[in-house]
């Protein structure tokens, strides 16, 4: 495995590890703030506070790591997407930052107000259509180079149907992920009523799910067929990823094996990142970059690697702790001990 590779699979990694995280957090978000709207904050807030109390704070890390790496790794990354990205990446930005002041006056205002709960769930929901919007102009077509700069066509990247498909599977596989992580959570703090409801989110949200993916996919043949016919050769990492999609619905249906049930969900979005990731190699904005002509020099890439490494070593043991002393701690989860806010 040469460094280009190595590289790419350890920003990768973090990727994921946000996509997971992030994704339970910005459901949990939405969810809370449904229950305000719907009438059913007395069933839902309670269990949702718990989870978000303690975790919020790890969430952004790993895309941190991930733009730090980008940047570090692939130095002409910013060439090509420094300028295309600046209006998505704004918004993100913004919206992050209404989700930090939401824990701000959480802790230090008046708790339980209706409008930064709002705020800070219809933002959990558009900072990944937002973000997401980086894949659609990663597949090619949406950006051309004028007097040697890289121009985005918003027009076409508008009005593309591949942009919009990607951008409500991001919002499906948000509330997806976090519906299915909140049922398990909800059954263990023995919370029945607010069990039954994740557990009709999660079942709600899983055909969109998998029918916006397959759709994505159909739609690549006509956008790009490079990339369509990258796809099919590794059509059994898709396939087991939609077998472990398959098990997870099916326990959650039969309310059987939740803590399985999450384990399956995390399984079935790691193979289908990593064949998403393997049949877009190598290119990093098709046709224009690769990872191989946006590469650093080997002495940056070998620190960067050591120094990547370490920080999966140090953040990996950290998530153990804070899901072993706060989420899962059995005083804690049941809501015997007063919630923490950091």
């Amino acid at each position: 495995m040469n460094l280009e590779v190595l590289g790419i699979l350890v920003l990768w990694i973090f990727l994921f590890g946000y996509v997971i995280v992030a994704s339970i957090d910005f459901g949990a978000g939405f969810f809370n703030a449904y229950s305000l709207l719907t009438g059913k904050a007395h069933i839902l807030s309670d269990i949702i506070q718990r989870y978000l109390s303690p975790v919020w704070e790890v969430t952004n890390v790993f895309l941190v790591f991930f733009f730090v790496g980008i940047v570090g790794f692939f130095p002409q990354s910013a060439f090509y997407y420094g300028t295309i990205l600046l209006v998505p990446v704004s918004i993100a930005l913004i919206l992050l930052a209404i989700r930090g002041s939401y824990y701000a006056f959480e802790s230090y205002g008046s708790r339980g107000h209706k409008g930064y709960a709002f705020a800070y769930g219809i933002s959990g929901l558009l900072i990944p259509a937002s973000l997401s919007i980086v894949f659609t102009i990663s597949e090619g077509g949406f950006v051309e180079i004028i007097n040697g700069q890289p121009v985005l066509d918003y027009w076409k990247l508008f009005i593309s149907p591949l942009t919009w498909s990607i951008v409500l599977l991001s919002i499906a596989a948000v509330l997806y992920i976090s519906a299915v992580f909140l049922t398990w959570y909800a059954w263990k703090a023995r919370d029945l009523q607010a069990f039954e409801l994740m557990r009709k989110y999660a079942l709600f949200w899983a055909p969109p799910l998998i029918f916006l993916a397959l759709f994505i996919i159909i739609q690549m043949e006509h956008h790009n067929l490079d990339r369509f016919n990258n796809m099919v050769a590794i059509w059994p990492m898709f396939g087991i990823s939609g077998i472990l999609f398959l098990l997870t619905v099916w326990l959650i249906s039969k309310k059987r094996s939740l803590g399985l049930s999450v384990g399956l969900l995390i399984l079935q979005f790691l193979f289908a990142f990593f064949a998403y990731g393997i049949s877009h190699y190598p290119y990093l904005l098709y046709p224009y970059l690769t990872i191989h002509e946006g590469f650093t020099n080997q002495e940056m890439a070998i620190a960067l690697v050591i120094a990547f490494i370490l920080g999966l070593c140090l953040l990996i043991p950290s998530l153990y702790l804070l899901l072993r002393l706060f989420l899962f701690d059995k005083q804690y989860v049941t809501g015997n001990q007063k919630d923490y806010h950091a």
